[in-house]
């Protein structure tokens, strides 16, 4: 018996069910609830569900770190590895774009998967001055259904700690510095509520 191998559209259905899980999107269409374009899904915030815990070890062993900790902030999450070219592309523009809107209230996170202490160290120096965590399980990345074959990937958390923005590609800081700041901008409601 011959075994079938998924086809590209198996494949992009299940990319795209999966970033529409991720986004908090899953009830209703993907269409009809958060706005896809060019791989980048964008969920209003009445559309938004809170992401995972995002807890762990620094890379450079200085401690750890939990995101729960930058509430009120935006948090922007890059999950990389040494190993991937993209992230190695990419990486400039992360930097310029936490440079930019930092001030603004943006902090940035990077998560390294699969990888070895060492080479991520040598990989980060020099290129960003953001922290990462060091998750060579993937089990963060996991539980914010980003499997490693899958990174690069950004994600861009609102103030109130919820996913409003999923990248799956390398970003560029044209196309990137825009959605943090459009998330970085939003004021609440004035009665707390959404």
């Amino acid at each position: 018996m011959r075994t079938r191998r998924p086809t590209a559209a198996l494949l992009t259905a299940a990319a795209v069910a999966a970033v529409a899980a991720l986004a908090g999107c899953a009830s209703g269409s993907q269409e009809s609830r958060c706005a896809n374009s060019d791989g980048i899904v964008q969920c209003a915030p009445d559309q938004r569900s809170a992401a995972p815990e995002i807890a762990g070890n620094l890379l450079d062993s200085s401690g750890r770190y939990d995101v729960s900790q930058a509430r009120g902030q935006v948090v922007v999450l890059n999950f990389w590895g040494s190993w991937c070219a993209p992230c190695r592309a990419e990486a400039d523009d992360l930097e310029g774009t936490y440079q930019a809107t930092k001030a603004a209230g943006v902090t940035f996170l990077g998560i390294n998967v699969q990888d070895s202490r060492d080479k991520a160290i040598a990989f980060e120096e020099g290129r960003v001055t953001y922290p990462s965590l060091f998750d060579p399980a993937s089990r963060l990345a996991l539980a914010m259904n980003i499997p490693p074959n899958t990174i690069p990937a950004t994600v861009i958390l609102d103030r109130e700690g919820r996913v409003a923005t999923v990248i799956r590609a390398a970003v560029r800081q044209e196309g990137l510095q825009p959605l943090v700041e459009k998330v970085a901008a939003e004021q609440p409601p004035a009665d707390g509520s959404r």
